[in-house]
């Protein structure tokens, strides 16, 4: 995303913050319908067409908008689409993109404001090694010529009652609405929008055994240095590495072939 659409999603966002800052704010409930309005708007291409139209007005862009969703949503959200709308997209689907990061951003500040949003980052990279794991496992799940509520049932039966409800919801939105998007690509993208609403990065550590609370502690320590910004560790154990770390931050990896810097982390981390 670029141009003008990145301008209108950074806007959107900032919208969306300023309406979750207000604790009498259902967020959970604004990320559904923000959702709901994705899934609309993701299948009926001829209206994202018209109401990301540049020729057409913002003020009737965001009145058609209000025809359609008014008694639908609630105030908030049909604040936050007309608002939306009257922006400028480089491309009608950058719109419907937005929406869905809105719609995770929003799941994931109720998790913030209940304070599990460790807990749903650690699931959903669970969860992502789980489906890694288990090729029978993703067949079911990216299947589609499974139904909707297929794929909700067998998902309700994996997380119902053992992960937090927004990675829950969050998956199952996934799963039932990839939009073209892999699995992987999908978990890796709310991974990265949860990271960011703390402000941070993401780091895929790999080793072959678990590191101490200690070492994940320099690590985390290191790699903010690094980069200049707050990190979060997904870990995972792989005994094929033969020892070792490997460190991946976004499209960056950072193992045994880099040796200036994993020779630092290293020594920080034996202290």
């Amino acid at each position: 995303m670029n141009g003008a659409s990145r301008d209108a999603l950074a806007t959107a966002r900032e919208r969306l913050d300023a309406l979750t800052d207000n604790t009498s704010v259902d967020a959970a409930k604004l990320a559904g319908e923000l959702a709901a309005v994705t899934a609309l708007l993701d299948r009926e291409v001829s209206l994202r067409r018209v109401i990301t139209d540049p020729a057409q007005s913002g003020e009737a862009k965001a009145e058609l908008a209000g025809r359609l969703l008014g008694g639908q949503v609630g105030g908030e959200t049909l604040d936050l689409v007309s608002g939306m709308v009257r922006s400028r997209w480089s491309r009608s689907r950058d719109l419907v993109d937005s929406l869905e990061v809105l719609a995770a951003t929003a799941d994931l500040t109720a998790a913030q404001a209940n304070g599990a949003l460790d807990d749903v980052e650690d699931e959903l990279f669970r969860f992502g090694r789980i489906v890694s794991a288990n090729t029978e496992l993703r067949a079911a799940l990216t299947d589609r010529s499974a139904t909707t509520a297929a794929k909700s049932e067998l998902l309700r039966s994996l997380l119902g009652g053992k992960a937090n409800a927004v990675t829950e919801r969050l998956v199952t939105r996934l799963v039932t609405h990839p939009r073209g998007r892999s699995l992987e690509a999908g978990l890796e993208s709310l991974s990265k929008v949860a990271a960011e609403r703390r402000g941070r990065m993401v780091a895929t550590v790999t080793t072959a055994v678990p590191l101490s609370d200690v070492q994940k502690q320099r690590l985390g320590a290191v790699l903010a240095k690094l980069y200049g910004r707050p990190m979060h560790l997904n870990l995972d154990v792989d005994p094929t590495v033969l020892g070792g770390i490997s460190v991946r931050v976004g499209d960056e990896v950072i193992d045994g072939t880099i040796a200036d810097r994993i020779a630092e982390a290293s020594r920080r981390m034996a202290g």
